[in-house]
């Protein structure tokens, strides 16, 4: 007869194969696809601690100065967002638009090294994120053309933890070499010119490895529907928040503000991405349970956290910050794709209209907070964003709270 202890080992067991077989859904292309997102994000996440520090400290610039930098990187992509995402709904040209993304984005960071003004710098990180604009909304109809049904949240969600790993791999891959190496101008450059290798990888594995979806014909008419209306409608909370919410560029500094060394700052951009590579699948499963609106919520709460701990002007504070930032990243995100996925018909023009709204708002939003911090103080910048954010969870929650209360 079996007892209570071997019950417990079958349901183990149980649980264990029922994970493994979650995972076994997933298609190879939206495996093969995070793998691109792995070297490639890695190879971002490697420079993105000591782009800030690079520029305000090694080329002499001001924090208003960073502000046009992260302005111009996030504003220059937003008419070729829009522009891919149509294309792809209109003429069915898909994974070319992603493999073009993917190479300028390799070519363009190493680049950096280069660089001797914030002029030069804001023109390169606009330029990778024009490859990131080309490929954005055409690389999520891909994965949302390979997932499986009931199964949207969670794709997007394993997708994104492979992409989130690499991310987690750049910066430890970055705090090793600046400790070993020291905090210098020369190894600065040196990263730069390192990220040439994950970014060719990367291309080298879309480009080979990932199929394209049907094509559609040419003649297809093509016009946005009530439910893709419904949706743009809908994102216009998260755009907002994105405007008011501090990148992570602000947040380096204000982790240098509190006295967090240099060669340290990698390991906040760790905990941040570590948050969300622990948290990226369960938070889709979770989507798939409780709905989209929840787990934006939910990621609303965790970005209004982060600010009110980098707002006691603590280290230890600062650290926490960070992995609330990762939370409000991860689950915004996650939640916010495989909304799309799920109600709007057009994907790949609701996806552009996503990732526009998100570079526009995000660029006024660095460019506003930059002025704030150089002109008015830090304090004034934190309040600015800390006010705008907890107004609109606020209003989030009202707007939806039949929806989230069920």
């Amino acid at each position: 007869m079996k007892n209570k202890f071997d019950d417990l080992e079958e349901s183990k067991t149980s649980n264990v194969e029922c994970q493994m077989s979650n995972v076994q859904k997933i298609d190879k292309n939206v495996v093969i696809l995070g793998w691109v997102s792995f070297f490639t994000d890695m190879a971002t996440a490697m420079i993105n601690p000591i782009l800030p520090i690079f520029v305000v400290v090694t080329l002499h610039e001001g924090v208003d100065k960073l502000g046009i930098i992260v302005a111009v990187a996030t504003f220059v992509s937003y008419a070729l967002r829009l522009l891919s995402g149509f294309i792809s709904d209109r003429y069915g040209i898909v994974k070319p638009l992603v493999v073009s993304g993917y190479a300028l984005s390799a070519l363009s960071k190493p680049l950096i090294g280069f660089s001797h003004s914030y002029k030069s710098v804001a023109a390169l990180r606009g330029l990778e994120r024009l490859g990131k604009a080309l490929r954005s909304a055409p690389k999520d109809v891909l994965i949302a053309s390979f997932s499986k049904k009931q199964s949207t949240g969670k794709t997007f969600g394993f997708h994104k933890t492979l992409d989130i790993a690499g991310e987690l791999t750049g910066t430890l891959l970055a705090f090793f070499l600046l400790w070993k190496l020291g905090e210098s101008e020369v190894v600065f450059r040196s990263i730069f010119f390192f990220t040439i290798i994950p970014g060719l990888i990367g291309l080298v594995l879309v480009i080979f490895f990932v199929k394209d979806v049907p094509k559609k014909p040419k003649s297809q008419k093509f016009r946005l529907t009530v439910k893709d209306k419904r949706v743009i409608g809908m994102l216009l909370f998260y755009f907002l928040f994105v405007f008011f919410m501090w990148s992570d560029a602000f947040l380096t500094m204000q982790a240098k503000s509190v006295g967090i060394a240099v060669m340290v700052i990698p390991l906040l951009f760790a905990i941040s991405t570590g948050t969300q590579t622990l948290t990226s699948y369960l938070l889709g499963v979770f989507i798939d349970r409780v709905g989209a609106l929840k787990i934006m919520a939910f990621g609303f709460i965790s970005g209004v956290a982060s600010l009110l701990l980098l707002f006691l002007q603590k280290p230890l504070f600062t650290w926490i910050a960070f992995a609330f930032f990762g939370l409000f990243t991860v689950a915004t995100l996650n939640a916010t794709r495989a909304y799309i996925a799920m109600q709007s018909d057009n994907k790949g023009s609701v996806y552009g209209v996503f990732y526009a709204g998100v570079a526009l708002f995000g660029a006024l939003g660095a460019y506003v907070c930059g002025l704030l911090w150089e002109h008015f103080g830090m304090h004034t910048a934190l309040v600015f964003s800390l006010v705008g954010t907890t107004t609109l969870l606020l209003l989030l929650v009202g707007k939806n709270y039949g929806a989230l209360r069920g």
